[in-house]
């Protein structure tokens, strides 16, 4: 999928589930998007079905859907799927019951490999079977140490997302991947990740909604989207996070959304799927073209400004053009 599509329906009547990223999407720390409760609850009111999809591995999934709750987004614990249960699986698939596992991470992690029958330890001496890593926001040397020693005598990495950076309140600060990348420096040795962008998590989540057209929601394109695409399911990126308008306009291929819009609140609205004209690409009334490799954009409306650019500036690239951005903004395109 590396081309924005169009539905004359509002989204969550072409999808029948949306697999929902959490931080940047539906909160940010401690908040919840302003938009999104309304949005999501315009879904459900629909009949489409939820799935809160998360690399967060810190939490269980009982704890991120009762503070969804709080947020004023009723959720059910079956309707999470953390990276911590992904993860959990993969170790079960290449482990006997039984195994000791070396945990750097939270009480989600802790509890998912319990769940899948794990033995838990908390020292690399005697080597444990595996060491798996996931984010939690009060691991420390002492933790990392421990992980190096015992994958140095031999015991398998697992991670269970390589999300470098995680938005919150306060801005952006080092997500997991950062964390495992002490690991990897200090061992040489590069974990399997069970989270996003990895397609499983989001095929798990589809199969979880009993889903025959999901989609996937986020707002960024390294993980969201470009597991979606992995995966098979069309993505809507959303304006409310880490990337912005630029980024996709400048998105490889593997990373491209199939729809792009400001906030949930989106999917309640059709999305108009650009259309060439001539030597352009339109939306509506907003049109982009790539003249001498510099993206040129003209109309209104910020999204289908957007939208027109992308399109153009993909047909470009995939045609070994180099695009300027020059003169486009953050969120959306200047014309």
């Amino acid at each position: 999928m590396s081309g924005l599509l169009g539905t004359d329906v509002p989204l969550f009547e072409a999808h029948d589930a949306a697999l929902v990223d959490l931080d940047g999407v539906a909160y940010r720390g401690p908040h919840a998007i302003p938009t999104a409760p309304a949005g999501l609850a315009a879904a459900r009111a629909a009949g489409m079905r939820i799935v809160f999809v998360t690399n967060n591995a810190s939490r269980e999934p009982g704890t991120v859907a009762s503070h969804l709750t709080e947020l004023g987004m009723p959720t059910e614990t079956h309707e999470v799927l953390t990276a911590a249960q992904a993860v959990a699986r993969m170790v079960a698939e290449e482990l006997p019951a039984g195994s000791p596992i070396l945990v750097v991470g939270g009480q989600g992690l802790r509890t998912a490999l319990t769940e899948v029958g794990m033995t838990l330890v908390d020292s690399a001496d005697p080597t444990p079977a595996a060491v798996v890593q996931g984010f939690h926001p009060e691991v420390s040397w002492n933790d990392f140490a421990e992980a190096s020693y015992a994958i140095t005598a031999g015991a398998k990495f697992f991670a269970s997302n390589r999300d470098l950076t995680i938005p919150n309140h306060r801005g952006t600060a080092p997500g997991n991947g950062a964390l495992v990348n002490v690991v990897v420096t200090a061992t040489g040795v590069e974990p399997p990740s069970a989270g996003k962008p990895e397609p499983e998590m989001f095929r798990l989540a589809a199969k979880q909604a009993e889903s025959a057209r999901p989609m996937v929601i986020g707002d960024r394109l390294d993980t969201d989207l470009k597991g979606g695409n992995a995966a098979g399911i069309p993505g809507l990126m959303v304006l409310t996070g880490v990337n912005d308008g630029r980024d996709a306009i400048l998105a490889p291929a593997d990373q491209r959304p199939s729809y792009i819009g400001r906030d949930l609140g989106c999917l309640a609205h059709p999305h108009p799927a650009p259309k060439r004209d001539g030597d352009r690409w339109k939306v509506r009334e907003a049109s982009a073209r790539v003249v001498d490799g510099r993206l040129m954009v003209h109309g209104d409306d910020e999204l289908d400004r957007l939208r027109a650019a992308c399109a153009a500036a993909w047909e470009a690239a995939d045609a070994g053009e180099t695009v300027s951005i020059e003169g486009v903004d953050r969120i959306g395109v200047a014309s």
